[in-house]
């Protein structure tokens, strides 16, 4: 028996944002952007819409594309590190907006990686036998995460004020990270198949003692209260990265478990059809591609139209190569990424 994934959907706001239209909030530049990240644009989620709303999206999409109805799911994972609510998780909030029956839903929250660890436990639940019809979905929105003084409804067009003097120094000192982000989803539904064809090896790894150069110190539980007006004021509700040592175990640690993948497939580099690498930055992309020796025909992306969606940017990346005809019968495929905690690892999916 292989899971096999039969739908795929995304789920995307329709609010476009331009490189240009950060520069109307900050002191950056389509030019400064591009250079440091590939990103040219990324979408926002307009006002009150979560990364549930955007699953919802992207779940419909997938499961119309699968030749199912909602009805026809067995479980739900849902990966996010934006969830709507501190409690519940976005689980029971997906099955209900969907109507599902009476299914168990997973919160996971391994960050980049998520869809990734996804894919593991979606496996693991089929080949156990538990289930037959899985529901992955990754979704993120990030704006809010932006310490913007009424910046959004600047940036999505619903406002025309000049944003002021002080709050442009602000929202600077914060560019090296909010450039980067936008928001959307992606969906997947794994179903039980005979065949050769589906998920194959998938090799996982957490390394905590990395955990520091990608966290965020505000909204937590070790501090009274867990989130304060001073936390806002110090930006401790913004993600925290060390920049260079992201960077630095991206390219060493994808490349790594992309080759672990092979070995364990009984594959050679030369093998893989498509590697889908996690869209956190271009540069990352690059050094992937250039550490495995790969033609970059064989090493698509989007983050120049999405930026870095998280846990969405697998199954985005995979829903458009399909759209596009890039997936064709009998393919190696092989997913990696890498994020906060450190998470990362590599699937092998066989077309």
């Amino acid at each position: 028996m292989q899971s096999v994934i039969t739908g795929t959907g995304i789920g995307v706001p329709p609010h476009v944002v331009t490189n240009e239209a950060l520069s109307r909030l900050m002191n950056t530049s389509d030019e400064w952007i591009r250079v440091r990240s590939g990103i040219q644009e990324r979408r926002y989620a307009d006002t009150g819409q979560g990364s549930t709303d955007l699953g919802v999206l992207a779940s419909h999409a997938a499961i119309a594309d699968a030749g199912l109805v909602p009805t026809d799911i067995d479980a739900v994972i849902f990966a996010t590190m934006t969830p709507d609510h501190l409690l519940p998780g976005n689980g029971p909030l997906l099955q209900t907006a969907l109507g599902l029956r009476d299914v168990p839903t997973f919160d996971i929250r391994q960050q980049c990686s998520g869809f990734l660890y996804g894919l593991e436990l979606a496996d693991l639940f089929i080949q156990s036998g538990r289930y037959t019809r899985v529901l992955l979905v990754g979704a993120e929105v990030h704006s809010p995460f932006m310490p913007w003084h009424l910046g959004w409804d600047t940036l999505i067009g619903k406002e025309t004020r000049e944003i002021t003097e002080a709050e442009r120094i602000e929202n600077t000192a914060s560019r090296d990270r909010t450039v980067l982000f936008g928001d959307g989803a992606g969906a997947a539904v794994i179903e039980a198949r005979d065949g050769r064809t589906g998920l194959g090896p998938i090799c996982l790894h957490t390394d905590g003692t990395g955990a520091s150069v990608l966290t965020m110190k505000g909204v937590s539980f070790k501090q009274r209260p867990f989130v304060s007006s001073a936390q806002i004021s110090a930006g401790d509700t913004l993600p925290t990265m060390f920049g260079k040592e992201v960077f630095r175990a991206a390219v060493t640690l994808m490349p790594q478990a992309v080759r672990e993948v092979c070995e364990m497939s009984g594959l050679v580099l030369e093998d893989i059809d498509l590697l889908l690498i996690h869209q956190a930055n271009l540069r990352i992309i690059e050094g992937v591609q250039k550490a495995l020796g790969l033609p970059a025909e064989k090493v698509p992306h989007n983050i120049e139209r999405y930026g870095n969606t998280t846990a969405a940017t697998l199954p985005i990346l995979f829903h458009e190569c399909r759209q596009n005809g890039l997936v064709k019968p009998g393919m190696n495929i092989v997913f990696t990424a890498l994020g906060s905690g450190l998470h990362w690892g590599a699937a092998l999916y066989r077309s």
